[in-house]
């Protein structure tokens, strides 16, 4: 793998400019990110993920991500990818049918990969679980399987198996668990006061049992009985003791989006603190030149553990199974409830 910075990057349109062909020639981003505003058409998109990868130089491949959950947060809809149903909605199958839940889950998820790998991006920012609790921010809201970690757990298991076999990789999110904040995040920063038993059972829960999974985005979320000072996201002690340490996850941790609001300091003051502080990669999301350039100021080589870490992520792409799109999208439709 040629030297890249440890950072994740948005972009600004549809196509690139030639400001950012260049800040990203220069930086070398581990990888970048799309959203609503980057969709077109679907050649549109292509060409976009083709020029994106065309600016890291040395053969190395550039990871391509974007949220596509189903629900409110699906970044690609209609008429390129058919409207998805909810982690929620996938829920409510499960709560009446353990088993047509499980398989609901794992074949939106082939789908999403079927959709995804055609265009050029091969990540997905999901499995969503997070586990919420009743008068919690809706910030998660309907984007949870359920609101019981066994269910979170199986569901979230059985998504990202389903990417993964169409060769798309997950991102898990939002460790160690965003479910109990009681704000939105992308505006203020939610302070969790639980005690550490009961994060344990509920919130980090799924994180254990889905550990071995590759890569997963941090929540910028206090935790007071751990570290009453910082959210996750720039708290060492969050990351060595309980990502890293009770949870066991050893894969590539990238913060959630550093222009969101619950973050304190300026866009470079954050990045400096994301990348100081245990995260791997730092994620920044809007494709804003100013903020970009603030970012990358701050941006380290990648290297050492986190080196390692990537490096098993991008070993573990074009691994796809052999199905039947039109199969598992009539298999599907099967499944779903009457509307």
């Amino acid at each position: 793998m040629s030297e890249s910075k440890a950072v994740i990057l948005g972009v600004g349109g549809i196509e690139l400019t030639a400001d950012e062909k260049a800040l990203y020639r220069d930086v070398q981003p581990w990888g970048f990110i799309l959203f609503g505003r980057n969709i077109g058409e679907a050649n549109q998109i292509s060409d976009l993920v083709a020029s994106l990868r065309d600016t890291v130089h040395g053969g190395r491949h550039a990871p391509v991500l974007i949220d596509q959950e189903g629900g409110r947060v699906q970044r690609i809809r209609e008429p390129i990818c058919p409207r998805y149903p909810s982690g929620a909605d996938l829920g409510a199958i499960y709560k009446a049918d353990r088993e047509k839940g499980t398989r609901a889950a794992w074949l939106m998820s082939r789908l999403h990969a079927f959709d995804l790998l055609r265009l050029g991006i091969d990540v997905d920012c999901l499995p969503v679980l997070d586990v919420p609790v009743e008068g919690a921010s809706d910030v998660i809201g309907n984007r949870a399987y359920g609101k019981q970690p066994a269910i979170v757990t199986e569901m979230g298991s059985s998504a990202a198996q389903g990417l993964k076999a169409g060769g798309v990789l997950p991102v898990m999110k939002h460790i160690p668990g965003h479910g109990r904040g009681m704000a939105d995040s992308h505006h203020n920063l939610p302070v969790v006061d639980t005690a550490l038993d009961e994060l344990k059972a509920h919130d980090f829960a799924p994180f254990v049992a889905l550990k071995d999974e590759l890569m997963a985005m941090s929540a910028h979320v206090v935790y007071s009985a751990i570290d009453p000072e910082n959210p996750a996201t720039t708290s060492a002690k969050v990351i060595e003791e309980i990502i890293r340490g009770y949870i066991g996850f050893d894969g590539l941790l990238m913060s959630d989006d550093s222009s969101m609001n619950a973050l304190k300091g300026t866009l470079g003051e954050r990045a400096r603190d994301i990348a100081n502080n245990g995260c791997d990669i730092v994620l920044h999301c809007n494709g804003k030149m100013d903020e970009m350039l603030e970012v990358v100021a701050q941006a380290k080589p990648l290297e050492g553990r986190s080196r390692e870490r990537a490096s098993r992520v991008l070993a573990a792409f074009d691994k796809i199974d052999g199905a039947d799109e039109a199969a598992v999208r009539a298999e599907f439709a099967s499944l779903l409830p009457m509307a």
